[in-house]
């Protein structure tokens, strides 16, 4: 333990962690005036720290690493046995550029075109409907997207099954009981079908058209010029399908904020004003609680002693909003991003740091592509009304997401 380092004197806040969620380091921050402090979670000492120095130090690949720092009830429903993101050093650096081979540019902007053709494919039942939840739509328009982009063959019947499946993962990350048990579940049954895929297209039972995800992760060769065995190739087929489905968190969340703030309607006329909305929806509300590694190395910052094996946790909810990054972090003020308000360390909410040679999300590209795609059509497209609903979510449970899903009736194209 340091000395002069604020430590929080609970035997465990392990429980606290669940009773106060997104806002359990931010509300110790306040309580000790520090960006950094020393609890006992999950049976062992962590450090956690918050603020944009906090996160440059943190994707210091020298003083940082990610193996053995997700707990493996994690890994089994949420990222997987053997992901990338549990790699580090010239494992995951060669694993980081199979999926930016992937995640180009071009892709990113396919994407968002091929999302806004299975949006407007939608309007016909929707029309008819006499409302829809949006989150639910949401996840199977996404799923319908990203398994045809990757060359996953996904059959009419199987969507809502496979999209729920994602999600679920997604949704075990905080939870105990009932809920982390379905995702683990749901994992099971996503890297059975997957792997089913890819041995079919390694032996040739199943065709896959060469550049898309499915084939390019089959045949993909490790550092050994070997192969991915098939369960690690299932999690890193399931890492660029499942956090894709997951945007659909982002787009209910998308919706909200034009409905709390309907003055941006006639504001997202350009690209570039659509994309500022975008990415204050991303930093606002909450996503991601916060990340975790272990220190690679003994090191000393503001008079903290790491010592190598620590676990360290990075508040990302809290670090978007820090009022000594951000100008009034708790507005929601889309302009703050024609202004230069952002940064690599600063804004973070699918992570920090270089996504080229680091451990940010390679798919945050993907993720604004559809959400400016969505954006464009919840404005441009279509009309709906918002009816009485509970639109409040809690800032305890993570992930969280709007109670009612956001509900929309009376929907209409436009003229």
């Amino acid at each position: 333990m340091n000395n002069d380092v604020p430590q929080d004197k609970s035997l465990d806040n392990s429980l606290a962690l669940y009773q106060e969620g997104y806002q359990f380091i931010q509300n110790r921050m306040e309580k000790y005036q520090s960006d950094l402090f020393e609890a006992r979670l999950l049976g062992q000492n962590a450090v956690c720290i918050s603020g944009e120095e906090a996160a440059e130090l943190f994707y210091n690949t020298e003083l940082f690493r990610r193996e053995g720092a997700v707990p493996k009830r994690i890994q089994k429903s949420l990222f997987g046995v053997g992901g990338v993101q549990t790699l580090d050093g010239k494992q995951h650096d060669h694993r980081k550029k199979l999926f930016l081979s992937m995640m180009t540019p071009l892709e990113e902007k396919k994407l968002g075109e091929l999302v806004l053709e299975k949006w407007t494919e939608r309007l016909d039942q929707w029309e008819l409907a006499e409302h829809i939840v949006l989150f639910d739509e949401a996840k199977e328009v996404l799923c319908r997207t990203v398994c045809q982009w990757a060359g996953v063959p996904l059959k009419e019947a199987e969507v809502a099954e496979r999209a729920d499946d994602f999600a679920s993962m997604v949704d075990a990350f905080g939870a105990v009981g009932p809920r982390h048990w379905k995702g683990r579940r749901a994992r099971t049954k996503a890297e059975e079908w997957v792997g089913s895929l890819i041995e079919d297209v390694r032996t040739g039972k199943l065709s896959a058209r060469e550049g898309t995800p499915l084939h390019t992760i089959a045949f993909h060769k490790d550092l050994n010029g070997e192969r991915l065995d098939t369960h690690t190739a299932a999690v890193e087929l399931i890492n660029v399908l499942r956090p894709t489905v997951v945007i659909s968190v982002f787009i209910t969340f998308e919706a909200l904020a034009l409905h709390e703030h309907p003055q941006y309607r006639t504001r997202l006329t350009t690209d570039e004003e659509r994309e500022a909305f975008v990415q204050e929806v991303r930093r606002y509300y909450p996503f991601g609680p916060f990340l975790g590694a272990r220190v690679k190395k003994d090191f000393t910052w503001r008079e903290c002693d790491f010592k190598e094996g620590q676990l360290v946790l990075l508040d990302i909810y809290g670090t978007n909003h820090d009022e000594k990054e951000w100008e009034e972090p708790a507005q929601f003020r889309p302009e703050r991003f024609q202004e230069g308000a952002r940064s690599l360390f600063n804004f973070i909410p699918q992570g920090g740091g270089d996504p080229t040679t680091g451990h940010r999300c390679p798919g945050e590209g993907i993720t604004v592509e559809m959400m400016k795609a969505t954006l464009d059509f919840l404005v441009n497209q279509i009309e709906y009304e918002v009816p009485e609903q509970d639109l409040s979510f809690s800032l305890v449970k993570m992930p969280t997401l709007p109670a009612s899903g956001f509900m929309m009736s009376q929907i209409r194209r436009k003229a």
